[in-house]
C-alpha cells in the first residue's frame, strides 16, 4: 500500500454534500504539495470551483478509476451507487485500489457492493456521513467508517481533521457502518418529530419560541438545538430557489431503508413511520407550490396537524421581505 504522499486521489459525485467534502481535500491535498484531486460528476461544470482552486476533471469514470488509487463515492441513492459500481468494475483492473463510499444506501447494498469490489481484489469502505452540507463545507462531519484495517489505515489521514471533527471505526464489515447511519437516521428523524411537537405545543399554548428553544440548548445539548434552530429559523421551508441544507427526499429514503430493515426483522419503529408519514405530506406540500423542502418541514405538517398554517411567521416574514 502507498503512503499518503504517493496516492493519487479521486472523487465521483459532486452533489451538495460531495462538493463540499471534494473541496475539503482538494484543500488538503495543495497544503500538503501533494497531487491534486481528480474528479468526476455527470454535470462535470459542477466542479468549476474544485477546477479554480486546482483540483483536476475527468472525463469519465473509467478514467479516474485508472488513473487514482483512492476513489471516493459520494452520489444519491442505491440505484446510482450501483450504476457506478458497474462503470468502475468495467474500467479495467482495480485490484489494490481503494474505493471509499460516503453514500447512505441499504446495508444490503453495500454487502452486495463489497462482495463485487473484493472479488476485483479491489478494499471497499463504507464511510457515511453524519451532519448536512454546513457541517461538510467547515469539515466538522462525524464519520462512521467499516472496511479492512489496512485500508483506513491507508485513508485515514484524510478524514479527521479535514473532512470531519471525528471519524468512528465500526469494524471491518462495512454493511455496519451503514446500520449505524441507519439508527443515525431513526434518532434524528424522531428528535425532528418531537420538536416538531414541543415547538407546535408552544405556539397553541403561548409559551415563547426563544425561550423553550433556550431549554433545549441548556438541557438536551448542541445536537438537538441545532435541530430547533432550523424549525424556529424556517429553515424547515426555504425560500423559493434556495437549496435545503438536507433535503427532505434524501431524508425520506435514508429513514425509509431503517423502516424496511426493521420490517424485514420482525420490528416496528413506530417514530420513524410518524416522520415519513409526516415527511410525504410536506413533499406534496413542497412540491405543489415548486419549493425543495428540508428535511425538518414535518415540522410544518405537525402545525397544520394543530390547526396553524404549514409556515411560521418567520418563513411568512422571510418570504414578504424578498418579495418587496
Amino acid at each position: 500500500m502507498s503512503s499518503p504522499e504517493q496516492l493519487r486521489l479521486g472523487w465521483i459525485g459532486l452533489g451538495s454534500m460531495g462538493l463540499a467534502m471534494a473541496i475539503n481535500i482538494q484543500k488538503y491535498l495543495e497544503e500538503k504539495t501533494l497531487p491534486p484531486l481528480k474528479y468526476w460528476n455527470r454535470t462535470l461544470s459542477r466542479g468549476d470551483v474544485l477546477r479554480e482552486k486546482g483540483a483536476v476533471p475527468g472525463q469519465s469514470i473509467a478514467e479516474l478509476v485508472q488513473s487514482c488509487d483512492v476513489i471516493f463515492i459520494s452520489v444519491s441513492d442505491d440505484q446510482v451507487l450501483k450504476g457506478v459500481t458497474n462503470e468502475v468494475i468495467e474500467s479495467g483492473p482495480i485490484d489494490e485500489k481503494i474505493f471509499v463510499d460516503t453514500t447512505t444506501v441499504h446495508p444490503s447494498t453495500t454487502t452486495s457492493i463489497t462482495t463485487l469490489l473484493q472479488n476485483k481484489q479491489a478494499s471497499y469502505i463504507a464511510a457515511p456521513v453524519f451532519g448536512a452540507t454546513p457541517l461538510a463545507q467547515s469539515g466538522t462531519l462525524l464519520i462512521a467508517v467499516a472496511g479492512s484495517h489496512q485500508a483506513i489505515q491507508a485513508i485515514s489521514p484524510f478524514l479527521k481533521g479535514v473532512l470531519a471533527r471525528a471519524v468512528i471505526v465500526v469494524g471491518s464489515e462495512p454493511s455496519q457502518a451503514l446500520l449505524l447511519k441507519t439508527t443515525s437516521n431513526f434518532i434524528t428523524a424522531g428528535l425532528m418529530y418531537l420538536l416538531s411537537e414541543a415547538h407546535t405545543f408552544a405556539s397553541k399554548t403561548g409559551l415563547p419560541a426563544d425561550v423553550l428553544e433556550s431549554l433545549i440548548e441548556q438541557n438536551f445539548g448542541a445536537y438537538a438545538h441545532g435541530v430547533s434552530k432550523r424549525l424556529t429559523s424556517g429553515a424547515y421551508f426555504p425560500a423559493e430557489g434556495q437549496a435545503p441544507s438536507s433535503g427532505l427526499e434524501l431524508g425520506i429514503k435514508d429513514v425509509g431503508h431503517g423502516v424496511s430493515l426493521a420490517r424485514e426483522k420482525g420490528m416496528k419503529v413506530e417514530v420513524g413511520e410518524l416522520y415519513l408519514g409526516a415527511a410525504e405530506e410536506a413533499k406534496a406540500f413542497g412540491d405543489e407550490r415548486g419549493r425543495k423542502c428540508d428535511s425538518s418541514a414535518v415540522f410544518g405538517v405537525v402545525r397544520q396537524r394543530a390547526g396553524l398554517d404549514f409556515e411560521s411567521e418567520e418563513v411568512k416574514e422571510r418570504d414578504a421581505a424578498r418579495r418587496v
